[in-house]
């Protein structure tokens, strides 16, 4: 990960979760580590978002099925589809696409290559990271949805276990 400076209250950790539409994968994350900080009275450390790299569903809550598998888990998702912008390389101190087409159309964003270090996959967290990438459930059955459930939850809890070190 990018640096190992101090997280605090006054400096919080902002991080942006990122898929194609925003709708599935990224909220689904965004709304599980949500729950994983809350969990651990973190929640003053945390900026914590997502964002697509396309403009298809601005404005729209999480897909139906993500919300339904989220919520059986005690997790809600209540962010509203939004596009990753070219002044968010700069905001967030990790930037997590979800497959390597995203991590692709971000990397085009950063064209000098400022930002490189901080973007990753989501699944470099997974400690069973598969072929990499979180797939995309948009098409498939609600087993694709726990699936993608499932690794963003393996994923998210790794990844916080790593910042929550340096939580002061």
């Amino acid at each position: 990960m990018t640096e190992n400076t101090p997280i605090t209250k006054e400096n919080p950790f902002k991080i942006v979760f990122v898929c194609l539409g925003n709708i599935c994968r990224s909220p689904t994350a965004e709304g599980i580590f949500q729950h994983l900080v809350n969990e651990r009275g973190l929640e003053s450390y945390f900026y914590i978002d997502s964002a697509g790299t396309s403009a298809y569903h601005i404005g729209e809550p999480a897909n139906s099925k993500s919300r339904q598998v989220a919520e059986r888990h005690g997790v809600k998702l209540q962010s509203r589809a939004r596009k990753f912008e070219p002044e968010d390389l700069e905001e967030f101190d990790l930037i997590l696409a979800m497959d390597r087409e995203n991590y692709d159309n971000l990397k085009q964003l950063d064209q000098d290559d400022k930002y490189g270090d901080k973007i990753l996959l989501m699944r470099d967290f997974d400690p069973q990271p598969g072929n990499g990438e979180v797939p995309d459930p948009y098409f498939g059955g609600m087993d694709g949805f726990q699936n993608v459930f499932e690794i963003l939850r393996r994923s998210s809890k790794e990844l916080l276990d790593e910042l929550e070190e340096r939580v002061e």
